[in-house]
């Protein structure tokens, strides 16, 4: 019983931290690109610091299908909570059309930095 009400009083404080730490946290969705003949791959994720993940997939640590390549950013939109976050990219990785497009616009020379970042964390959609 008084192990119970120790338990209790613990999932109680991370209950109540909950909140403000989804609250403090910035999620990303990002879109990676890579040339790789004969077509443009694309790979979908979701991260709380872009930059380290992109390193850590290029460094051949990451998701296992990018293992090997030379990725590049081409998208990146911005979340206030890991649930939106892992939403948005359950979605992006159903849409082939808006990666499709993003590919051309990374073929064609406008690069990733033409891309516009999406900034979701004001609760607008």
């Amino acid at each position: 019983m008084f192990r119970a009400a120790a338990d209790c009083r613990t999932q109680a404080v991370h209950a109540s931290l909950r909140p403000m730490q989804e609250a403090v946290e910035q999620c990303f969705v990002y879109v990676l690109g890579c040339a790789s003949p004969p077509r443009y791959l694309t790979y979908v994720g979701w991260t709380l610091d872009v930059d380290r993940r992109l390193a850590q997939h290029n460094a051949g640590t990451g998701a296992r299908t990018t293992r090997g390549r030379s990725w590049v950013v081409l998208h990146t939109e911005c979340f206030a909570t890991r649930e939106e976050a892992m939403s948005r990219e359950w979605h992006l990785k159903r849409d082939r059309a808006f990666r499709r497009r993003l590919a051309a616009e990374a073929q064609a020379g406008k690069g990733a930095l033409s891309v516009p970042r999406r900034d979701r964390s004001n609760g607008s959609s």
